[in-house]
């Protein structure tokens, strides 16, 4: 995090999407490269982050996309596209489409709202950050307060998480409801800095300054861990291009 980066003024889409049998790699590699690159030219959109989720830590198989739009207007005007034609998706999309489907079986999606504070992801890979291994929360919290809670994030998990090697990179509310949901995305330099932090919970005297803070506002809480797929831009340290796209066989 670095408070004097301008206000992040960008929408996101986040998104769990849940695999067919073991199409996990088969999907990140077509999301990324056949997806990102006309995305990037067409709606302004940037790929934040693309992630499988750690099956021992959350459901599976599932992978896990955000996409940093340009606003809401951007986010809208990209609507606006998209929900088009006899199907209410993109005519010129239709291939990618059907072969999407061969892959993914549906999924979840939010809209997320950035904390100001939080840098884009052109920002992030300017600044040099660079991981492969991530740690995803969503906290369920009471209404009105989940923007308090990404502040208290900021101002106390950081600091705290921070020996760990832990970077606070992420940190949005879910639009379209009551300010009731947070979530926040670390990176992390390995694993074992997650076994560290995670063997501390209950002893380290700055997490659980965090966690009781957290608690007076939470009503649920729940991590999972993620990696960064091979075309993650904090991975890679950059957009994926058209270099990288794959032609499939169709089915």
């Amino acid at each position: 995090m670095n408070d004097s980066i301008e206000p992040n003024e960008k929408a996101y889409i986040h998104e769990f999407i849940d695999i067919r049998g073991a199409h996990r790699a088969n999907y990140m590699q077509h999301m990324a490269a056949n997806w990102s690159p006309g995305a990037q030219e067409d709606r302004d959109q940037l790929l934040f982050g693309m992630w499988a989720v750690l099956g021992s830590t959350g459901p599976w198989p599932q992978v896990c996309n955000i996409w940093e739009e340009p606003g809401l207007d951007g986010l809208a005007r990209s609507f606006a596209g998209e929900a088009t034609g006899s199907g209410l998706q993109d005519p010129k999309l239709e291939r990618w489409w059907k072969k999407a489907a061969e892959f993914r079986r549906g999924g979840f999606d939010r809209i997320a709202l950035p904390a100001p504070w939080m840098p884009t992801i052109e920002q992030s890979l300017a600044a040099g950050t660079r991981a492969t291994v991530f740690a995803h929360e969503i906290i369920r919290c009471r209404p009105g307060s989940a923007p308090d809670l990404l502040e208290l994030s900021r101002q106390v998990a950081s600091p705290a998480y921070r020996p760990f090697g832990w970077d606070l990179v992420g940190a949005w509310t879910t639009a379209m409801r009551d300010d009731d949901e947070a979530i926040l995305l670390w990176a992390l330099p390995d694993w074992d800095a997650w076994a560290r932090a995670e063997s501390a919970q209950r002893s380290d005297e700055g997490i659980l300054t965090w966690r009781a803070g957290a608690r007076e506002t939470a009503t649920d809480w729940h991590r999972i861990l993620l990696a960064a797929a091979p075309l993650c831009p904090f991975r890679t340290g950059r957009q994926p291009t058209r270099d990288d796209q794959v032609e499939w066989t169709d089915s």
